[in-house]
């Protein structure tokens, strides 16, 4: 009896069809260093890409000492830190305007002792122009996956529509990659629970000058809110502002001028750059934490990575450097699976990479919702409290030897570490890796 294909979602007509070994869908970090691991190791790999272009604002933007060590052993690095950049050494919380360090960099052993902040467009840019070295290696922007192809409950591959062209895809492969971001085609089509989780906080994110800051990481705090400062390179600061959820309707009613005191009152540097560099909430952009772990990550012929497996909070900055994990995890797994047969990429094959990362990324996951309780609190409560209470209350945590930071005390130690580093690290799997042209390797 034949194979009987059907379409998982919508179903379309399509005008070409294309063999490939993997398809990866999304040209996040995870996307782009699965897709260029993938090809520098001799797979064919299309890499598909919703947008018409990959310069969308505020997405992640910090990237942890453990991403640069990876980067290093996919060959990489280099050309990491030749785009435009922050590097942050050291970490300081400024509550009532007394400084306290928090991390600092210097105390890690190896050449991997800074985390990068900079805007991820020209990263993803370079990592697909590396991919494109080698010719198993194809990328298509602006064409969004509609639907998965499905044979019998295995998943055979994608179709998809060229936006450039207005061509329809066909995509047949052995494994299906969802690397297409918390709002996944593919996760959804292939009815896959997110497993989201319930948060109270939602964040605001704006860009100003440089200038206003002191340090490319740094956060304020004081019984008017907390500020959260991230360089990004190109002359500009990237700032967070914690709300409660839902209350951003609020926010916007009371007007941006009253925004715009309620930040003076926490950092009173910030005046000089406005109304110029936030005329308005036009200028905002608004990110629902909603993290969440996906009920399962591999079935037959299909993976999931990033945020489509787990959507992480932004607390910690990890979402990048866990996607890049995944996408080294995958690597090995997903190669190593090749060899073994012909045919579609089974789950019992593919399991060995959600078995190594999900128990990781709990953890993390943990620990983030752990400190987004705090901060809750902080945000939804703080206003209430007079403020004979509040000042003493928002200073105990940092209540210790004004010369010991945080991150030299035992707790804080291994609490970084497993920040930075995760609690399970990662290795590069270069033993597959083909020469570059010219011989390079």
């Amino acid at each position: 009896m034949p194979a009987r294909e059907g379409v998982i979602g919508r179903t379309t007509e399509t005008t070409h069809d294309i063999d490939t070994e993997v398809v990866v869908v999304g040209a996040g970090p995870g996307g782009t260093v699965l897709s260029y691991l993938l090809a520098r190791s001799g797979v064919e790999v299309l890499l598909l890409e919703r947008h018409a272009d990959l310069d969308r604002e505020f997405r992640g933007f910090g990237f942890q000492p453990d991403a640069l060590r990876l980067f290093d052993e996919m060959g990489l690095l280099e050309r990491v830190l030749a785009l435009d950049h922050e590097e942050v050494r050291r970490g300081v919380v400024h509550v009532y305007d007394k400084p306290y360090e928090v991390f600092d960099f210097d105390d890690l052993s190896g050449p991997y002792d800074f985390a990068l902040l900079m805007e991820q467009p020209p990263l993803l840019e370079t990592i697909i122009e590396a991919a494109s070295e080698f010719e198993t290696f194809t990328y298509r922007l602006h064409t969004p996956v509609r639907d998965l192809r499905d044979e019998d409950g295995r998943i055979v591959g994608v179709r998809a529509l060229d936006h450039e062209t207005g061509d329809e895809l066909a995509v047949r492969s052995r494994l299906v990659v969802g690397a297409d971001g918390r709002f996944s085609t593919v996760r959804a089509a292939a009815d896959i629970d997110p497993g989201l989780l319930e948060s109270d906080l939602e964040l605001l994110w704006f860009k100003l000058p440089e200038t206003v800051a002191h340090s490319a990481a740094q956060s304020r705090l004081n019984e008017h809110g907390l500020l959260l400062y991230f360089g990004v390179g190109g002359g500009e600061i990237q700032l967070g502002w914690f709300i409660e959820k839902g209350t951003y309707p609020e926010l916007r009613e009371r007007g941006i001028e009253a925004f715009r005191e309620r930040l003076v009152a926490v950092d009173p540097s910030l005046a000089p750059a406005f109304p110029d560099s936030l005329p308005s909430f036009d200028a905002c952009s608004l990110l629902h934490i909603e993290p969440g772990l996906s009920g399962k990550w591999v079935r037959d012929g299909l993976l999931l990575i990033g945020d489509a497996a787990h959507v992480a909070s932004p607390i910690g900055a990890q979402g990048n450097v866990l996607a890049i994990q995944d996408a080294v995890v995958a690597h090995t797994t997903v190669t190593t699976a090749l060899e073994r047969g012909a045919g579609t990429l089974p789950a019992a094959t593919l399991r060995g990479y959600e078995e190594r990362r999900r128990p990781a990324v709990e953890r993390v996951l943990k620990s983030q919702r752990l400190a987004e309780r705090g901060l809750s609190w902080l945000v939804r409560r703080s206003d209430s409290l007079p403020e004979p209470v509040k000042r003493p209350l928002l200073k105990a945590p940092f209540a210790i030897p004004a010369h010991v930071p945080i991150a030299r005390l035992p707790f804080g130690r291994r609490l970084l570490t497993r920040a930075l580093f995760g609690p399970d690290p990662v290795r590069v799997d270069t033993t597959r890796f083909r020469e570059r042209p010219g011989g390079r390797r």
